[in-house]
């Protein structure tokens, strides 16, 4: 009974366990970020605390939302989709019990969320035709995480103006792992994909140099393992690794540079 249980609850967990990072990376940024202003009060709040969790459970019941409407329109058995019901439901209800009452407190929450709603919008009719694995659709979902970076910093009492170069730094490190990870496993031994690939990471060292020169050794590494991994044969666990690592690095640069 208890494996049963456990496995119940794995299976609430979105699979995509790329996006946890994506989802936490520029989150804590902006809440450390916000400490660097000067100003009275800034930094970490414990506001902070129930609007990850508002964020995080946001994110579950939008994945279990999308996976209902994808399997309705494609299963022809109407009881396919209904694993997916509880947890949306579930998860929403966590990110509405602790997103709902910082309304309250900072009204500016809303313009955050109509601004990522056409992203979300996006995603879903990517799930609707069943095609969430396009790039358009990965991209889309990248730019609202990178702009939790800016919700956050704001929460914490920073200055927007102080958080547009990291958020940046965020969307073009978060932006370049949707190509470069299909050449690891989806679209592994695709030439255009990998020299796509290729072609954004180097743009994106002088871009990154733009924002902070000190930014441009890391994203020259970045451009390295763009350039030599692909067709290495690699494990998905081992690609998943080194992700994580490139993000743990780049929240480190975000903390000490910003």
């Amino acid at each position: 009974m208890g494996r049963k249980r456990r496995g119940g609850l794995r299976s609430w967990l979105p699979n995509q366990h790329g996006a946890w990072a994506m989802l936490a990376v520029p989150f804590v940024a902006g809440v450390f970020l916000s400490d660097g202003s000067g100003g009275p009060g800034t930094g970490p709040r414990w506001a902070h605390l129930p609007l990850f969790v508002a964020w995080l459970a946001g994110y579950v019941a939008a994945f279990h939302a999308q996976q209902w409407i994808r399997l309705r329109r494609l299963s022809r058995n109407p009881r396919a989709p209904r694993r997916h019901v509880r947890p949306a439901l579930a998860a929403a209800a966590v990110s509405a019990l602790c997103g709902v009452p910082l309304l309250f407190v900072h009204p500016w929450l809303l313009v955050a969320a109509a601004c990522a709603a056409p992203f979300v919008a996006l995603n879903t009719y990517y799930a609707w035709r069943n095609k969430e694995r396009a790039l358009v659709n990965g991209l889309a979902a990248v730019v609202p995480a990178c702009g939790m970076l800016l919700v956050t910093l704001r929460t914490g009492g920073g200055s927007l103006a102080d958080g547009w170069r990291p958020a940046l730094a965020c969307l073009l490190f978060f932006a370049g792992t949707v190509p470069y990870v299909k050449t690891m496993i989806r679209e592994r031994g695709s030439r255009a994909y990998h020299r796509a690939s290729v072609a954004y990471h180097a743009l994106a060292v002088p871009a990154a140099y733009a924002l902070n020169p000190w930014l441009a050794p890391l994203f020259a590494a970045y451009l390295a393992r763009a350039v030599l991994l692909p067709g290495k044969g690699l494990k998905v666990p081992v690609v998943g690794a080194v992700e994580v690592t490139g993000a743990v690095l780049l929240l480190a640069a975000l903390l000490l540079l910003f």
